[in-house]
């Protein structure tokens, strides 16, 4: 036994009973590791008693100990014989514990050596705080949060699948011509509601990718106005469907701004929409854009229901909706700040909101910063297209026949020569006899998925030359990547812009014809 000179390594009482009090494991060792003192928490959490002043138990010899990731930890490399071996404290590492029954505890690990007067190491002080169930919990919350994600990722899907047939027969309506005033009037009802359906789908997934970090912004400089108009240009059809007096007020010189046109665009169109409506039929709403510095300013004003100071704090919190507005039953998830909150931060902006109260209207004000080196010198943004799609040979690939039939007719109406498909086997077997121009291709196939399908049509010769279109209801990054790696060359999610594929078709028949 070796001879111990320190009051801490002989025993030393009042010490000992101070370690009892602690609502932790600790315990003391000697310079060379030995233990020499544990109190009731360290017993616990070992699960049995090590042997004092024994070598077999140096360093706590006896028990497996592991880090975070589940490497083992050598025991001349634990907490303890650092702290001993650099002098220094060793402070709040997380360890795990594996017991002789096999049970695994988490632990926040410290170690503080003690010195005599003339300060030489005489041992170290050991404290293991016990976080095995706030481990469970956080585990527990992050199966959660991915269960959520992944439900919300289904429900997208599955909701914008009959979205699509429902928006394709809205535009082969449309272009139907003249239709009695009720026709027309269902019809525009129909229009506004699967728009408004999409945006809640979107808003949702939106919400969840930022608050899992997985929405990653493309920016680049762009014209503010260009953003505005397409913002103004998603959300007028329900300005004048509410009746509401619409004045915009863009800036004469073009202002550069850093930004995902499209998120932007998404923030302020968020805004529009919630002014359409929050205001009653005949009321005001303004949308200014203007430079103020170093920063643009875009203010949306109106004159609707406004927002009673109690609320006002909490207005860009999740689910946030004041109780004027659940008694008027305007609906919506109260989500919609949230997301123009974020959207905005992730550029590098602020958004304040103002109101004088209930029924006084509301303001809200986005500064972004703008882009260095702006000249005012910007190219004016064309015009987007709305559906004219040019004749192509195209074939549709969906295992839902109305959407798949309903996009064939409105496809067909502008003179495209159209083949469908329902499932993955019968996609390649009319592809290889018709040899089309474009593929509009579901994933989610029965018998062989899009991703097989689009593999298989880009190994054959006649097939690289194919413009292969995702049309999914799926529309996570992840998926836009796993749609790169099978030869997609676009990615569009269910229902379908058509406007956007306008484009597309066009940007294909030129390349095509030219």
């Amino acid at each position: 036994m070796r001879t111990r000179e320190s009051s801490l390594v002989r025993g030393d009482t009042e010490f000992h009973r101070l370690l009892e009090t602690l609502p932790a494991g600790a315990y003391t060792c000697d310079p060379d590791g030995l233990i020499t003192y544990f109190n009731n928490h360290a017993l616990e959490l070992w699960g049995r008693a090590p042997k004092l002043n024994d070598p077999i138990d140096r360093f706590c010899g006896s028990f497996r100990l592991f880090a975070a990731d589940g490497r083992a930890i050598p025991h001349d490399e634990c907490w303890m014989a650092r702290a001993l071996r650099t002098e220094t404290e060793f402070n709040g590492h997380e360890i795990v514990i594996e017991r002789p029954d096999g049970q695994r505890r988490t632990v926040l690990a410290h170690a503080n050596p003690i010195r005599d007067g003339s300060g030489k190491v005489l041992g170290a002080v050991n404290v293991l705080v016990d976080i095995t169930d706030r481990k469970h919990a956080e585990d527990a919350l992050t199966i959660a949060d991915r269960s959520k994600n992944e439900f919300l990722a289904i429900l997208a899907h599955e909701l914008r699948n009959p979205l699509a047939p429902i928006r394709n027969a809205v535009e082969i309506l449309n272009r139907e011509g003249a239709l009695a005033p009720d026709s027309q009037w269902a019809l525009f009802a129909i229009e506004r509601q699967v728009r408004q359906m999409a945006r809640l789908i979107d808003d949702l997934v939106d919400v969840a990718r930022i608050t899992s970090n997985r929405l990653e912004l493309r920016k680049e400089g762009v014209d503010l106005t260009s953003v505005l108009r397409s913002a103004i240009e998603t959300t007028q059809s329900l300005v004048k469907a509410g009746g509401q007096e619409f004045t915009v007020v863009l800036p004469e010189a073009a202002i550069e701004v850093d930004a995902d046109p499209i998120r932007l665009a998404q923030a302020v169109s968020n805004l529009l929409h919630n002014a359409a409506k929050y205001t009653e039929r005949g009321g005001c709403i303004w949308l200014i854009a203007e430079r103020s510095g170093d920063a643009a300013t875009i203010t949306v004003r109106d004159t609707g229901v406004g927002i009673p100071a109690a609320v006002l704090p909490h207005v860009f919190e999740m689910f946030t909706q004041g109780e004027q507005v659940r008694a008027r039953t305007f609906g919506g998830l109260g989500i919609g700040l949230t997301l123009v909150k974020r959207l905005v931060e992730m550029h590098g902006g602020t958004i304040a909101a103002e109101s004088a109260g209930q029924d006084k209207g509301s303001t809200f004000v986005i500064r972004l910063p703008v882009r260095a080196g702006t000249s005012g010198s910007l190219q004016a943004q064309p015009e987007v297209q709305r559906m004219s799609p040019p004749a192509l040979r195209m074939l549709i690939v969906d295992d839902n026949r109305d959407a798949a039939d309903s996009l064939a007719m409105l496809l067909r109406t502008t003179g495209n020569e159209i083949r469908t498909a329902y499932d993955g086997v019968e996609a390649l077997q009319v592809a290889g006899e018709f040899r089309p121009e474009v593929v509009l291709l579901d994933i989610g196939l029965p018998k062989i998925d899009g991703h097989e399908v689009a593999r298989r049509l880009r190994r054959e010769p006649w097939g690289q030359r194919i413009c292969l279109i995702a049309v999914t209801g799926w529309s996570d990054e992840s998926d836009r990547a796993r749609s790169r790696a099978a030869g997609f060359d676009h990615h569009l999610v269910k229902p379908l812009d058509t406007a956007h594929l306008a484009q597309l078709l066009d940007s294909v028949e030129r390349s095509a014809r030219g």
